[in-house]
């Protein structure tokens, strides 16, 4: 039943969604390498493998969504909960940029009463250090909207004339409303995170795709997710790269209302190669050595992925869940190696540095 498929897939054709399910329920993990693989050498025919030095910084734990799945986040009327200050900022930029680091993945919680300038004044500060701002995310934006009571549209152009330069594709966890009503109801909704990425496209920055699979999705979920991106990459080409990760249940709230199965290397290489076959339009896929570790994403460069994503320097929401994988760039470099490719380091929109 897959031949047709395999056949298509390596004759450069689109699948399409039964095609997909067909896939991820009848092909064994060779075969959905293999195809991946070559999908991988099409879009990549030399054997490089880039990554990113940036750390990410998490401006604020305190958040109003209190998601399901997140072990990060402080309630608003929490004391331990954090602000950083300008100082603070100052000093995690300046140890990133002697480490040879060049953007910031800048992420917060949904904070619920600072205004659309304060973060404004938080860009401005951060661009004098002459660092690219990867940051915020739909999420955040939806919010700042709400906040200040204007269209997301308006939010976005003036967070770019105060410094941010790309948008990280955080919050997305499952494009679907039946999901997102179960994990995070306060978040916006599949249909915002989709129109805020247009906008931001639309106004010219380049943007990041994410995926959290492994919790309370199906399949057929995990294509309908797929399927919105490949369709807006269609409208606007503006996403530089798809990144997917499984969900981490160690000291959430989740884990303790649903019965989670931790997903095994083998399900997410599996999960990587489906998403490198069905999204061709996307130049970039990466590995996630963060929440796998350092040999599952030595193994995800035969899978279909070609970046090994970013040093992080820091990482707090992963590492609330109790994972703390850690990779410098001397050791990155070794994994590429090692795997028999030529690792290259990057900027935000994939130039070589």
């Amino acid at each position: 039943m897959i031949q047709p498929i395999i056949e298509k897939v390596l004759a450069g054709g689109r699948i399409d969604g039964d095609e997909f399910l067909c896939l991820a329920e009848k092909a064994d993990l060779h075969q959905l390498g293999f195809l991946a693989e070559s999908i991988r050498k099409r879009f990549h025919p030399e054997p490089v493998v880039t990554y990113v030095i940036d750390r990410n910084i998490n401006y604020t734990d305190i958040c109003i969504s209190a998601c399901k799945f997140c072990a990060f986040f402080k309630a608003p009327e929490d004391k331990e909960g954090t602000l950083l200050s300008n100082r603070e900022l100052g000093q995690k930029i300046r140890e990133t940029q002697e480490l040879g680091g060049t953007q910031i993945l800048l992420q917060g919680g949904l904070h619920p009463d600072k205004p659309l300038s304060y973060y404004e004044d938080m860009l401005r500060f951060m661009k004098s250090t002459g660092i690219h701002v990867h940051g915020f995310s739909p999420p955040e934006i939806c919010h700042f909207a709400e906040l200040s009571g204007l269209e997301t549209k308006t939010v976005l152009k003036r967070l770019i004339a105060s410094g941010l330069d790309s948008m990280p594709g955080g919050g997305a966890e499952i494009l679907t409303d039946r999901v997102r009503l179960m994990l995070a109801p306060r978040k916006c909704s599949a249909d915002r995170w989709i129109e805020v990425m247009e906008e931001a496209h639309n106004l010219g920055m380049r943007t990041t795709a994410t995926m959290m699979f492994g919790h309370v999705e199906t399949m057929e979920e995990r294509l309908e997710h797929l399927q919105r991106l490949r369709d807006l990459q269609d409208r606007t080409g503006g996403f530089t790269a798809f990144i997917p990760w499984p969900f981490q249940p160690d000291n959430t709230a989740l884990a303790t209302t649903v019965p989670i199965v931790k997903t095994s290397g083998y399900s997410y290489l599996r999960m990587l190669a489906l998403s490198r076959i069905f999204l061709d339009n996307f130049d970039n896929i990466q590995a996630s050595w963060v929440t796998q570790g350092p040999k599952i994403a030595q193994i995800s460069l035969f899978f279909g992925a070609n970046d090994f994503g970013s040093t992080m320097i820091e990482e707090n929401v992963v590492a609330a869940a109790g994972v703390h994988f850690r990779l410098s760039e001397e050791e990155i470099r070794r994994l590429v190696e090692d795997a028999g490719f030529e690792p290259r380091q990057r900027l935000m929109d994939y130039t070589l540095v």
